[in-house]
């Protein structure tokens, strides 16, 4: 099983409430993001930084944009403070 996760290797993930707000938040400004994007996100990044305790992943999803996920580990479970899109050129992806 090279490259792929078991269920039982995914961590939990939940969101924050202004995580989960923020689906509609992008929305009007003309992004579509899904659950699903974020969750790949987190768990496949492109590029993962670390400060202070936050996780900062990105990956693309389009030819101009990535989606860029700040999160947290705590006890047994991930959970995702806030996510956004950014472009891919300023982060070299």
């Amino acid at each position: 099983m090279r490259g792929k996760k078991s269920l039982v290797d995914v961590p939990r993930i939940k969101l924050t409430k202004h995580a989960a707000e923020k689906f509609d938040l992008i929305r009007h400004y003309g992004f579509e993001v899904t659950m699903k994007q974020v969750i790949e996100t987190v768990l496949n990044p492109e590029c993962l930084d670390e400060r202070a305790g936050q996780y900062f992943a990105i990956k693309t999803i389009n030819p101009k944009h990535a989606l860029k996920v700040v999160y947290e580990k705590r006890k047994g479970y991930l959970v995702v403070i806030t996510f956004y899109p950014v472009r891919r050129e300023r982060y070299g992806i």
